[in-house]
């Protein structure tokens, strides 16, 4: 954990900048925003026209003079300016003047595991737009595992997966800190990625970028299971024609498809595992892993992970808000640190 729980006390609001949604936890008022990680812009007088869930329902559908924009990128802020522009309309300004009226506003934000320097001072840098005078870094994976109740300041061995938008977070966690960490370049939409190719080479069918997720669409039901449904209907644009057309998916080639990106996945499981001492590893074998983030709801992933380890896995029950919910435990003071004096002869 990059900043202490005492740190982390003095802390008035906490923010989750995830590439696919933002949210943000403000102490004694709880979870304030949750919302897609988008803003609409005019790019003829640089006005914000939409945030959120507004904005996001205008991807695809704008003139040319109205540019829909992604501020954050793999749980990186890419475009600070518009990172604090987004953020304080989605705050609002009655929650925006209550944070106002404190002498010194502390925030919190996550950071992804082994982020750079300047992926850090970007995360900094958009929480001082909104008015901190100090911003606590929290690693995503302790935040996460913190907030779906993981007994992580105890000697034990906890292991977390946060299934991202971007990327998928492995980490095994021991007497508050990580023991040992991955971070793979793959997640939800890497999966959604590989279903639209799939249709698209297949099929000859182009989804639409959005209105609804082709990944649940395209696996309905049990999904990644084989008990699943053995065909499904997809409705979206011919390539030659550009004319609307609908075709039956055989959800078994489907399931195909995506075995790429999610292979990536196990092998990071895999190497977290094979450099943990064994005794953390003996742990592991009860308590297995614990899926937070989005991507964790994919239908079939937990089963599928299962099989491939031999170890138990269990789904947080809120698995996309875990991380900031982390967060606001640390800053209502809920969670008690294990006090490791040192022993004086």
């Amino acid at each position: 954990m990059t900043a202490s729980l005492e740190q982390l006390r003095r802390c008035h609001f906490a923010v989750d900048l995830g590439a696919a949604r933002t949210r943000v936890y403000v102490k004694g008022a709880g979870l304030v925003v949750d919302q897609p990680s988008v803003a609409a812009v005019n790019t003829r007088t640089g006005a914000l026209i939409a945030v959120g869930d507004f904005a996001e329902k205008m991807t695809g559908r704008t003139p040319d003079y109205i540019r829909v924009v992604r501020p954050v990128s793999g749980g990186t802020v890419v475009d600070i300016e518009m990172a604090q522009r987004m953020l304080r309309h989605l705050l609002g300004d009655k929650v925006r003047r209550s944070l106002r009226r404190k002498p010194i506003l502390r925030a919190a934000a996550c950071t992804p595991h082994d982020a750079d320097p300047l992926a850090q001072r970007a995360a900094i840098e958009t929480l001082v737009g909104l008015g901190a005078r100090r911003v606590e870094l929290v690693d995503t994976l302790i935040a996460a595992a913190v907030g779906c109740g993981l007994p992580v300041e105890r000697p034990e061995a906890t292991m977390v997966l946060v299934c991202g938008a971007a990327a998928t977070q492995v980490a095994v966690l021991s007497l508050g800190s990580i023991v040992n960490a991955v971070r793979i370049p793959v997640g939800g939409e890497a999966v959604d990625h590989a279903i639209v190719q799939h249709l698209r080479h297949q099929h000859e069918l182009m989804l639409p970028s959005q209105s609804v997720r082709p990944l649940q669409l395209a696996l309905s039901g049990n999904g990644l299971t084989a008990s699943g449904p053995a065909s499904t209907e997809i409705h979206g644009r011919d390539v030659a024609t550009g004319l609307a057309r609908s075709v039956q998916v055989d959800t078994a080639a489907v399931r195909d498809a995506i075995q790429t990106p999610l292979t990536a996945v196990l092998d990071g499981i895999g190497k977290v595992l094979r450099d943990c001492p064994p005794d953390l590893v003996a742990d592991l074998a009860d308590r297995g892993i614990m899926m937070v983030g989005g991507s964790a709801l994919l239908p079939g992933f937990d089963q599928m992970l299962r099989q491939a380890t031999g170890m138990p896995v269990h789904i947080a029950e809120r698995p996309e808000v875990c991380a900031v919910e982390g967060l606001g435990a640390m800053l209502e003071g809920r969670i008690e640190p294990l006090a490791l004096d040192p022993i004086t002869d």
